[in-house]
């Protein structure tokens, strides 16, 4: 479904213990939502609770969760994190997307 890189694995253990949260009872909630310039844009937050419906990918202790309605547009997808001189971030490369903002922050199929 979603394949998420060692950067973006500890890129968010980083912020897991920068937010004082337990890695054992959190998970990184990646959603897509209508809006931004192309359509649709990502979400990530954190979450303790698993929905009906959502997918758990884990990936070295870290739990990833991805709601029904965002598997589609998210399938196959790479959640990586960079921190180059185009600035410091996660980084979706989405093979479904067909057209992105300049920004690189929404996108449309």
């Amino acid at each position: 479904m979603v394949t998420v890189t060692e950067n973006a694995v500890a890129a968010i253990r980083e912020a897991m213990v920068g937010d004082n949260l337990p890695p054992e009872e959190t998970y990184l909630r990646v959603a897509v939502k209508g809006g931004g310039c192309s359509g649709l844009s990502y979400e990530l937050g954190f979450d303790t609770e698993k929905q009906v419906g959502d997918v758990e990918i884990e990936k070295d202790g870290i739990r990833v969760l991805i709601d029904l309605k965002s598997q589609v547009y998210l399938a196959g997808t790479t959640l990586d994190f960079t921190s180059g001189l185009n600035g410091r971030g996660f980084v979706f490369v989405n093979p479904n997307a067909t057209g992105t903002c300049g920004c690189g922050e929404s996108f449309s199929v």
